[in-house]
């Protein structure tokens, strides 16, 4: 497959997780990718629903897929986890905000179509709030089984897979008992994500691209 190129360069990338694992465990190749790719974008990492101890685990580990940006923010809130649907009014509230200070290049956020309830609102929310721009939307799996067939996909090399696993299993041991939080998990997805993009490197994150502007 023919790679999309950023031509003009890429000067600031916003990421939305629901919560303080989602962007490492959906995109956090692509971020070690953009980071080394783009040394001078901006990169702003928002999280919405966290706990004091989560949160501590999201700013340590966001600090390490963003190590070597130029300009980094990460910014946790504190919502209550599993209720930001019926937040809703306080949510879009953060998103306005961010909206007035922050004009991203490109948008990596949550599968409209994710069937936990969380993901999704911040994925509604993404397109109500940003409407000419160029989203991306990440997958998660989980016991649900909303895995579909993206459309977009990020090669990646084995060294992408690997810092990307080592940093979410040691970043987050508050998880580390859920059967689901392992490195065949994460891997396999990667793996077969590869296989569908005939990724050189084998491996590669998917998202899905309803609308890219060029």
């Amino acid at each position: 497959m023919n790679p999309l190129s950023f031509r003009d360069g890429l000067r600031r990338v916003l990421l939305l997780g629901a919560h303080c694992d989602d962007i490492e465990i959906g995109c956090g190749g692509t971020v070690l990718r953009l980071v080394a790719e783009h040394p001078d974008a901006e990169f702003l990492w928002v999280v919405f629903a966290s706990n004091p101890q989560r949160r501590t685990e999201a700013l340590a580990c966001a600090e390490k897929f963003l190590a070597g940006a130029a300009k980094k923010e990460v910014q946790v809130f504190g919502f209550r986890d599993g209720f930001l649907p019926w937040l809703g009014a306080e949510v879009k509230e953060r998103f306005e905000e961010i909206k007035k200070r922050f004009d991203p290049d490109l948008i990596l956020t949550h599968y409209r179509n994710d069937l936990h309830q969380d993901h999704r609102a911040v994925s509604e929310l993404t397109w109500n709030t940003w409407r000419d721009h160029a989203i991306l939307e990440y997958e998660i799996p989980k016991y649900d089984g909303d895995m579909g067939a993206p459309n977009f996909f990020v090669r990646l090399e084995a060294a992408h897979c690997d810092r990307k696993i080592k940093t979410v299993l040691e970043g987050y041991p508050t998880q580390a008992s859920r059967q689901w939080f392992s490195d065949d998990t994460f891997r396999g997805l990667m793996r077969l994500r590869g296989v569908e993009c005939n990724a050189p490197g084998r491996y590669a994150e998917a998202f899905y691209a309803r609308k890219i502007p060029y």
